[in-house]
């Protein structure tokens, strides 16, 4: 699932890279965003809206197998609250040095990098809640955002308005960092964080499944599972969507087509997105099992989609650097087509398989090293 959504990604970094008439109107906080949709660029850039959430929920679900398992084992919550404090404090890291050679253009960005490091040292303190309250933690962190921009939460004060732009809301923040004028936060950490604490709760879920079966999961155990949350979410969706009100971040439909029914708000993430992408991600997870149990194993060794899901964060920094230094060299930097970007996905797919089986197995050979936490 992980590497299906990281070749998803690419293609729309890629066209971020190359395509000219790139379109981005998912967020809430553009007040371009009843303007007529481009259907061939407003699907392209649809597509890639299943990333960030399934990066969420996927490296919460990872962290709960992992560090359920080494609680078990007998690890320290010290050593495992460590881990996870190092882990998120490099990925913010990577994104306040790395990402903004890249893309600070003007601004110093706060994306998806920004949300993961954070939500994890979040989850130091979550992870200690049951089930049942990371549940509640999601879904308050979906609604509570949009009561900030609403009014229904009056929010006033200069740190305060610092607070829910980095916190619950996208929002500019009037000073600058390494020599940018403003920053930009793209990614709200609660609501995020919510995704993550939302697969944390799915990966306990798998554990005691395992557990019911003596050790691994079977795949045909978790085809209903998979599927019925699929259904309750876009259940979900169909709902808040079709009531065109709250749960829309005021991103509303201007009409009943379908282009409009998917022009939901990633930034900041309204609850019908949320519900849209988690509802699409478990359907997938439903026909990934399904295969899977009808075939046998579907991830060999060297599958590409294996291979770039288990190198996901080094794949993430490499693709960035190779597209848009790319883009830049052949001087084709957002002044290309939505073909030029199809093939720079290709090329840039086909350059980074062997890197990535490369980067897989040297973190194997030295699993002590500090590419643990990568």
């Amino acid at each position: 699932m992980r590497g299906i959504v990281m070749v998803i990604m690419l293609t729309d970094h890629a066209s971020s890279a190359f395509n000219a008439d790139r379109v981005t109107p998912d967020s809430a906080m553009f007040g371009d965003w009843t303007q007529p949709l481009d259907s061939v660029q407003f699907l392209f850039r649809w597509l890639s809206h299943l990333c960030a959430p399934v990066f969420l929920f996927l490296a919460g679900t990872s962290l709960a197998l992992s560090i359920e398992r080494r609680k078990a084992r007998g690890v320290s919550g010290w050593t495992i609250d460590r881990d996870l404090l190092i882990r998120g404090l490099l990925i913010l890291a990577v994104e306040a040095v790395f990402i903004d050679l890249f893309w600070g253009k003007g601004y110093f960005l706060l994306q998806v990098l920004f949300a993961i490091g954070a939500s994890m040292l979040l989850m130091i303190g979550l992870r200690r809640l049951p089930s049942a309250l990371l549940v509640v933690f999601a879904f308050a962190s979906w609604i509570v955002g949009e009561w900030t921009r609403t009014g229904i939460i009056e929010v006033g004060g200069d740190a305060l308005s610092v607070a829910r732009a980095t916190l619950l809301d996208v929002g500019v923040l009037p000073f600058g960092f390494y020599g940018h004028e403003v920053i930009l936060a793209l990614y709200p950490v609660l609501p995020w964080c919510g995704m993550m604490a939302l697969g944390w709760v799915y990966g306990r879920f798998l554990l005691k499944r395992g557990e019911a079966a003596g050790g691994e999961v079977q795949a045909k155990s978790m085809i209903k599972p998979a599927a019925f949350a699929g259904v309750a979410f876009l259940a979900l969706f169909a709902v808040v969507r079709g009531l065109n009100g709250f749960g829309n971040q005021g991103l509303l439909r201007v009409d009943g087509s379908l282009l409009q029914w998917s022009h939901v708000s990633k930034y900041p993430p309204s609850l019908s997105f949320v519900a849209l992408e988690l509802g699409i991600m478990f359907i997938v997870l439903a026909a990934l099992f399904t295969f899977e149990n009808l075939r046998g194993r579907i991830s060999s060794f060297y599958n590409p989609i294996l291979v770039f899901g288990q190198t996901a964060f080094f794949f993430y920094v490499a693709h960035i650097a190779l597209l848009e230094l790319s883009a830049e060299l052949l001087d084709m930097h957002r002044s290309g087509t939505l073909q030029d970007t199809l093939i720079a996905s290709a090329l840039t797919l086909m350059a980074l398989y062997p890197v990535c089986i490369g980067y897989r197995w040297i973190k194997a050979r030295y699993p002590l090293s500090v590419l643990r936490f990568f």
